[in-house]
C-alpha cells in the first residue's frame, strides 16, 4: 500500500503530484524554452513564440491528459467544431499558443557528450518516475511482468479507412511493466527500443530467450532480497533465469510454451503430451531441488515452472459451467494474479493519452504520464480521500485536467 498518509482534502493534483511534481514541470519549462531558442538561432526567429511559463506548461499537459477521458484523433479536436470540441477548457489557451509549445516541448533539450542512450530526451524523467514509484508504494509479495495494453483506441481504429491506418506508423519501441497483482500499481517500467536491424536490434531478437530475459532481470534488478513471488508469461519462462533469481531471493511462478519459452534443462518427457487420454485435473511433476515442472490437464496440457509453491499443496479452479477442477496451488496461484492483470488491463487501459506523435520518445513520454496517472488513482483509492469523493477513473481524470488548467470549478461531475 501508500507509504504516507494523504489528507482527507487531497485533490486529483496531489496524488498526481506524487509522481509529477512542480520541479519536474519546471524543468520542463527551462528544456522547452532551451529548445526554442536553440531552434530559432538554427531555423531563423519565430516572432510568434514568447517563454512558456509553468501555467502554462500544467495547461498543456491538462489538454492532453483530457484526451484519455474524451478519446479523440487529435488533440487539435478541443478547438474544433466537430463532435470532439470542449469549449470549457479550449478557452484557456489558444489553439496557436498550443501548437507552439507542442512544436518546442522537450524534456531534454541537448544530448550530453556522455548519452548514447536513444531515450537520452526523456531518460532523466523516466528514472525521476521510478525513484516516485519506488518511495510512494510499498507492493505487495505476489507481482506480475507482462507488456499492458497500449494498443490504439478500438473505437478509432474501427472507423479509420484502410489509407489512414497504413499512413500510422508503428511503435519503434516495447514496454514492459513490473506490476502489484493485488492493487495493479505499476512498480517499474522498462522500455525496450526498435534500434536497428542488427543483431541487438528488437526485430532480431522479438521471441527469442535472450531478449526477454533481459526485460526481467531490468524489471526485477531493484526486487532482490524481498522475497517477492514473480508471474511471468511464456516468453520469460525459463529455468535458467528462475534459478539466477532464486540466488537474490526471487521466487517466481511461470506459465511454459514449449513453442515461446526456453526449455533448456527441462526434462523432455514433461514437454511431450502422453498418449494416454486424460480426465480433467490431472497432472504430473518433475523436481529439481525446489523447482517443480507441473503439467496439468484442462482440456488440454498446460506446464507451469515453480519455486515458490509446494507442487503438493492442492489449489482448486473454479469454472462457472464445469464447477471445481483440481490443481496444484501453484495453477490456483497463477490463474488468480493473471485475471486480476486482465482486469486492471480491461479498465485502465482505455485511458492512456490518445495523442499520438512521430517522434518516439514522445509515444513513451505520453504512456510514462499515463501510467503515472493510473498509479495516482490506484493510491486515491486506498486513501481516505476516495471516501470523501468517491470519484471514478473518469471522474478522477476530469478532475486533474480541470486542475491542471486552473479551473475554479471543485464540484464532482457525473
Amino acid at each position: 500500500g501508500p507509504t504516507r498518509k494523504m489528507p482527507l482534502t487531497a485533490s486529483a493534483m496531489d496524488f498526481f503530484q506524487l509522481f509529477v511534481p512542480d520541479n519536474v514541470l519546471k524543468n520542463m519549462v527551462v528544456q522547452t524554452n532551451m529548445y526554442a531558442k536553440k531552434y530559432q538561432e538554427r531555423f531563423g526567429s519565430d516572432d510568434a513564440w514568447v517563454d512558456v511559463t509553468l501555467t502554462e506548461m500544467k495547461a498543456f499537459l491538462g489538454y492532453m491528459i483530457s484526451t484519455s477521458i474524451h478519446h479523440c484523433e487529435s488533440v487539435l479536436s478541443i478547438w474544433s467544431s466537430g463532435f470532439y470540441s470542449n469549449k470549457s477548457i479550449a478557452l484557456i489557451m489558444t489553439q496557436s499558443r498550443f501548437e507552439k509549445i507542442l512544436k518546442y516541448f522537450h524534456v531534454v533539450a541537448f544530448r550530453s557528450s556522455q548519452t548514447t542512450h536513444s531515450l537520452y530526451k526523456i531518460q532523466p524523467f523516466l528514472d525521476s518516475l521510478q525513484n516516485s514509484f519506488d518511495s510512494a508504494f510499498r507492493p505487495s509479495q505476489a507481482q506480475v511482468l507482462h507488456e499492458p495494453l497500449i494498443d490504439e483506441d478500438p473505437v478509432f481504429i474501427a472507423t479509420c479507412t484502410e489509407r489512414e491506418l497504413r499512413k500510422r506508423k508503428k511503435r519503434k519501441f516495447s514496454l514492459w511493466v513490473r506490476q502489484c497483482s493485488s492493487t495493479g500499481f505499476i512498480c517499474q517500467i522498462y522500455v525496450h527500443l526498435k534500434e536497428g536491424s542488427g543483431s541487438d536490434g528488437l526485430d532480431a531478437l522479438k521471441n527469442k530467450p535472450q531478449l526477454h530475459s533481459m526485460v526481467a532481470k531490468s524489471l526485477c534488478q531493484n526486487a532482490s532480497g524481498k522475497n517477492y513471488i514473480i508471474f511471468t508469461g511464456p516468453s520469460i519462462t525459463s529455468l535458467n533465469l528462475f534459478e539466477e533469481f532464486e540466488k537474490q531471493e526471487i521466487y517466481c511462478c511461470g506459465l511454459l510454451s514449449t513453442r515461446k519459452s526456453d526449455c533448456t534443462g527441462l526434462p523432455p518427457s514433461m514437454l511431450n503430451n502422453s498418449a494416454t487420454p486424460q480426465s480433467r485435473g490431472q497432472y504430473r511433476i518433475r523436481m529439481k531441488g525446489n523447482m517443480s515442472l507441473i503439467c496439468w490437464y484442462n482440456k488440454g496440457h498446460f506446464r507451469f515452472l515453480t519455486n515458490a509453491y509446494s507442487p503438493v499443496q492442492q489449489g482448486v479452479i473454479i469454472k462457472r459451467k464445469s464447477g471445481e477442477i483440481p490443481c496444484p496451488l501453484a495453477v490456483e496461484a497463477f490463474a488468480a494474479h493473471l485475471s486480476y492483470i486482465c482486469k486492471y488491463d480491461d479498465k485502465y487501459s482505455k485511458y492512456f493519452i490518445s495523442h499520438k506523435p512521430n517522434k518516439t520518445w514522445q509515444q513513451v513520454f505520453w504512456f510514462a504520464i499515463s501510467i503515472a496517472i493510473n498509479n495516482a488513482y490506484i493510491l486515491y483509492k486506498m486513501s481516505e480521500a476516495y471516501h470523501v469523493t468517491r470519484y471514478s477513473r473518469a471522474q478522477f481524470g476530469e478532475r486533474l485536467v480541470k486542475e491542471l488548467l486552473g479551473l475554479e470549478d471543485t464540484s464532482p461531475t457525473h
